[in-house]
């Protein structure tokens, strides 16, 4: 757990350093009434703009894992009061044994907020575990899939009235080099898609957002529906549809504190590749279960998660939160859910947009763990 510190120390040292070179005259002059951890930090924020930060992890099912993460807050328009900052984030990360994985997430908006565009680029090189299909599994059962993907996914949306938008999803991945061993589970379950493929889909997609901040709201709502189609009518080797809702809630109760609320679901049906199953877990929802720890072609989960500053630019933040999956709807039950906790820490790395570095330690049942880095708040 000690090695998992060593971003922070970086980070720290990285501005500490950055804070003891020689700045210009106008810029001395212009903090002269800062601290000096101040304007350590105002350096320090200046520095994390142009270089990438070196993250290291560990987990069981990945072994050591190192990597770079690149986040940035971007003004378009920079005499617009009215248009919100766009975000691009770039995560690439090569595990010990044998996990390669590089993403690319932007969230671009334009023209006094009428376009939204969501994009997700993803290579990914990585042994899979997998549970088997439902919602009664246990952690003894987990075996590993291999396989390399390669997806690019968009949302455009049109805002056409207050806080309220209206667009269309694209997705297409390329699954392939699937190795599953001959006993496995997934084979005696007939799962599909153990053959990799090609995953083509459309859809339309709407949205609802009051928040007065994307990346880390204090007060406000915003609701997500997606949905995409896919067929082989668009060059799809599989046949499915996909639904999924997100919503939030937030609240500040006093001061700077916030308690923020997300319940989301999932929902498949058709020839559906079990790697586009509703997935439970992963960095942002479920936290200290893998993303794909439960899977079934429905899913709902809620959080609740309370933030509040410590110092400066430090804050702290702990949530719970419970979900399950099932076949479907009808057989969805408010029994046998499974938990997940965790506390985190929070480092404001951009004072400008009020954007924080999120470091999370996450739990959940059977020993599930996770050490997560990320940018923006999980929701």
């Amino acid at each position: 757990m000690k090695r998992n510190f060593l971003f922070i120390l970086l980070l720290l040292t990285a501005q500490l350093l950055y804070a003891q070179t020689d700045s210009t005259t106008a810029v001395k002059k212009a903090s002269d009434t800062l601290s000096k951890f101040d304007r350590f930090n105002q350096k320090g924020e200046a520095l994390f703009q142009y270089i990438p930060v070196p993250i290291y992890s560990h987990t069981q099912e990945s072994g050591d894992i190192f990597g770079l993460a690149k986040f940035n807050m971007i003004d378009f328009y920079k005499n617009d009061t009215v248009t919100l900052p766009s975000k691009i984030e770039g995560v690439f990360t090569s595990s010990s044994k044998g996990r390669v994985n590089f993403s690319l997430g932007t969230q671009i908006i334009l023209k006094n907020n009428k376009y939204i565009f969501l994009t997700y680029i993803n290579y990914r090189k990585t042994p899979e575990y997998v549970l088997g299909i439902g919602n009664d599994v246990s952690k003894s059962d987990k075996e590993q899939i291999s396989n390399t993907r390669v997806r690019f996914s968009t949302v455009a949306l049109h805002k056409f009235a207050e806080n309220f938008y209206a667009g269309l999803t694209f997705d297409i991945s390329n699954y392939y080099n699937m190795q599953v061993d001959s006993n496995s589970i997934m084979i005696r379950e007939h799962a599909v898609g153990l053959t990799g493929g090609l995953n083509v889909g459309l859809g339309v997609s709407a949205a609802y957002d009051s928040r007065d901040n994307r990346y880390n709201a204090t007060k406000g709502s915003y609701v997500i529906l997606t949905t995409s189609s896919y067929g082989s009518l668009i060059g799809s080797d599989y046949n499915f549809f996909k639904a999924n809702v997100d919503a939030r809630k937030f609240f500040n109760p006093w001061f700077k504190h916030v308690i923020a609320l997300q319940v989301t679901t999932n929902y498949s049906s058709g020839d559906v590749p079990y790697y586009n199953l509703a997935l439970l877990g992963g960095d942002a929802q479920m936290r200290g279960y893998y993303e794909g720890a439960l899977r079934d072609k429905v899913l709902i989960d809620g959080q609740i998660e309370y933030r509040m500053p410590i110092w400066n630019i430090f804050g702290i933040a702990g949530w719970v939160g419970t979900g399950r999956v099932a076949p479907s709807y009808a057989q969805m039950e408010l029994k046998n859910l499974w938990l997940s906790y965790g506390l985190g820490a929070r480092i404001r790395v951009d004072s400008k947009h009020n954007t924080n570095l999120r470091i999370d330690f996450g739990f959940g049942e059977q020993g599930a763990n996770a050490f997560i880095i990320g940018f923006a708040e999980a929701f």
